[in-house]
């Protein structure tokens, strides 16, 4: 399919919720199945009132829980319909049984994960603890900046997941609050636009075509079990990055939006540098553009592909810097966090002597200002300047309280 005309609505104003909403209206999803979970819930609820005022055609499925959700979801997906859903925190908990069903029978399934701290303590409010207990389920993982990428990353992930050399489902992550109910401007597709760029679903092995029967769910021991993993599902997602690549490509071609697997911003001639996910990545812009005004030469990279990692893309942004510190929103529980490993993975073999060290922050929705961002760029200058890690390898940044030890 070719696109060759950009064709945008005029401005809207949502957030990331009801973005995410609209563009499950506009890929005509069949089915809809789930559990309510602040604060995810504006997505299906949103749905939900399409259903209700006949804007779809498609099913929404309320169930006991958000285990329930996904294997409603499957149930859907197997029997040949194209299949959506929204959660957050201890749903995404309950639902991870069946997130490994799901991308082991190759359903492909878009899952709004709407990022939220795990309990206890009970917090409602925004950190990447969901985001990494999906990490090696087996599904494609994209990260949303803002309301507008939480509305293309959905239309793209349906785009991904349903193409047949991958069939793989998809999770479009965005941050609770600060994505999910915060308005700004959002250029969505016309309907008819965003339609033809998804395309029609074609199913795959569905459970309903009697004239071609197949078997889902299917037990393997040792016979077959470390074959149907380490051969089929990982040579599944080797294929998945150039995959995206394309759909990117097509993307932009018709809304004029440009997206990277790993989103470099004054990087080409940054001395240091801050790797980030979420929302974090544009308040670091910010502060990295005023860093410049006072001479540190600063730079950011916010990764949208978190699955498959980028292993290459992460290294080759990484190879001139002086400095970089990752920045890890979820508790590392006496390990280094999660996204540190990933980066420190991705340089291990190569050349580059960046000087690497890692940032826990914003738990529970607790903000990362400027001033943090600024303080940080400081003492990564002051790494650079020294050759050598001038503070602890990890830290944590904005904790109330004595200076925290660290392993």
């Amino acid at each position: 399919m070719a696109f060759d005309k950009i064709e945008l609505r005029d401005l809207e104003v949502w957030d990331g919720n009801f973005a995410a909403a609209q563009a499950l209206r506009q890929a005509q999803v069949d089915v809809v199945a789930a559990y309510p979970i602040t604060p995810s819930t504006p997505i299906v609820e949103g749905y939900a009132k399409f259903k209700s005022d006949n804007y779809i055609e498609g099913e929404f499925v309320m169930v006991e829980s958000e285990h329930a959700a996904m294997s409603a979801c499957i149930g859907a997906a197997a029997a040949g319909g194209r299949v959506a859903t929204a959660t957050s925190s201890q749903g995404l908990a309950l639902m991870v049984e069946t997130l490994y069903q799901a991308s082991g029978m190759r359903l492909p399934i878009v899952l709004n994960l709407v990022n939220r701290a795990l309990a206890a303590p009970l917090n409602v409010n925004g950190d990447h603890s969901d985001m990494y207990l999906t990490r090696d389920s087996g599904w494609i993982q994209l990260d949303a900046f803002s309301p507008q990428e939480a509305y293309d990353m959905n239309l793209i992930a349906f785009k991904v997941s349903e193409d047949h050399d991958i069939r793989l489902p998809a999770i479009v992550n965005q941050d609770g609050f600060m994505t999910s109910h915060t308005a700004q401007g959002v250029y969505p597709l016309t309907d008819d636009a965003a339609f033809e760029f998804v395309g029609t679903y074609k199913p795959m092995n569905d459970m309903l075509d009697f004239e071609h029967p197949v078997t889902h769910g299917v037990q393997t021991e040792e016979d077959w079990h470390f074959e149907h993993k380490a051969r089929q599902h990982n040579d599944l997602m080797v294929k998945v990055p150039s995959k995206i690549d394309e759909v990117f490509a097509d993307f932009e071609k018709l809304s004029g939006r440009k997206y990277n697997p790993v989103e470099c911003y004054d990087m080409a001639d940054a001395d240091v540098a801050v790797f980030c996910l979420g929302t974090s990545v544009e308040t670091a812009r910010e502060v990295a553009t005023e860093m410049r005004a006072k001479g540190i030469k600063a730079g950011v990279v916010g990764l949208r592909v978190i699955r498959p990692f980028p292993f290459m893309e992460v290294a080759d942004a990484l190879k001139d810097i002086k400095a970089v510190a990752v920045l890890d929103r979820s508790s590392p529980n006496g390990a280094a966090g999660a996204m540190f490993n990933e980066v420190a993975g991705s340089l291990i073999n190569t050349d580059s002597k960046v000087l690497l060290s890692g940032y826990v922050y914003g738990l529970g929705g607790r903000d990362l200002t400027k001033a943090n961002l600024v303080d940080l760029y400081k003492e990564l200058q002051a790494n650079a300047d020294a050759g050598k890690l001038t503070t602890q390898q990890q830290q944590f940044i904005g904790v109330r309280g004595p200076k925290l030890s660290y392993l």
